[in-house]
């Protein structure tokens, strides 16, 4: 049978809080291809405070699996207000997983989603088919390496620049779209002044948006008082038999920091050179190919 497309499907799930979490999946053309025959992948997108944006990463893999993916609560279009704690982010998962009819899940984390990813092995290892960690989760003090090397990735008037746009108490549209900009072109491999790096930064800034900087906050802090670092031995207890990590080799957060996890857990961990915090702009063969390999269950 030839392939046929891919179809896609957007829902709006009410969870037991009656918070409503946008979702949509794309669901494989494939008539009796490798489809029917994998657990449905999650993507989980970082921030923590962002809507969605791994769209083209489900691209990537939406062949093989249903690939589902959700603005997480309070991002986007998950509108919703209050306090924000690993644990609820995790109890969102599971729920949305039992609303799916999925007993089991490949999940795929980037950044911040990582580390979520993570918890929610630790909370719920019966239910994770496979786990993939990109970019994060990092230990140790790795936010002193990461604005060491952000810094001198910035010129001196750019760090001006967004030392004062952080500390307005309020901002203009275009500001906030100035901010972000600065904070995340460093994040790509190409971050001249007039490169890709800052040209997919500032189309993000308008798309990713509105940042829910509550969230990010509450999460942030929520991490730096519990971090993974006093999780490893029971992560390591429940992770599933498939478990790996990836990382961009010119991230400005320390590959380093990736690498003493990996070892931590002993687990692999494929690194894509010249590849930033989002590795599959600057090298999308290299991630496809490792995302591929990796829904497929091959080592």
């Amino acid at each position: 049978m030839g392939l046929l497309r891919s179809s896609s499907r957007v829902g709006l799930t009410s969870l037991g809080d009656g918070a409503r979490v946008r979702w949509t999946v794309a669901l494989p053309g494939s008539v009796g291809g490798e489809g029917g025959r994998q657990p449905p992948v999650v993507l989980l997108h970082g921030g923590p405070g962002l809507p969605d944006y791994l769209g083209d990463v489900a691209d990537m893999v939406e062949d093989l699996a249903p690939v589902y993916r959700y603005d997480q609560r309070g991002t986007g279009r998950s509108v919703w207000q209050g306090r924000h704690t690993f644990a609820r982010h995790v109890g969102d998962l599971a729920e949305l997983l039992d609303a799916w009819g999925a007993a089991r899940a490949v999940l795929v984390g980037h950044s911040y989603g990582a580390d979520l990813a993570a918890r929610f092995c630790l909370a719920h290892p019966d239910r994770v088919a496979a786990v993939l960690l990109m970019c994060g989760p990092f230990l140790g003090d790795w936010r002193a390496g990461y604005r060491a090397v952000r810094d001198r990735r910035m010129t001196g008037a750019q760090r001006e620049r967004l030392r004062v746009l952080e500390e307005l108490p309020r901002r203009s549209e275009e500001q906030e779209v100035e901010l972000l900009t600065l904070a995340w072109f460093t994040d790509h491999a190409d971050h001249s002044g007039a490169g890709r790096g800052w040209r997919w930064a500032e189309r993000d800034a308008r798309l990713r948006r509105p940042v829910n900087w509550g969230m990010n906050r509450e999460l942030g802090a929520a991490g730096r008082a519990d971090p993974l670092d006093g999780h490893l031995d029971g992560l390591r207890a429940c992770l599933p038999a498939r478990a790996e990590l990836l990382g961009g080799c010119d991230d400005p957060r320390p590959l380093s920091a990736l690498d003493g996890l990996a070892r931590s857990l002993g687990l692999p961990l494929t690194r894509i050179e010249g590849g930033g915090h989002e590795p599959w702009l600057e090298r999308p063969e290299a991630v496809r190919a490792c995302l591929r390999r990796f829904v497929r269950g091959r080592s």
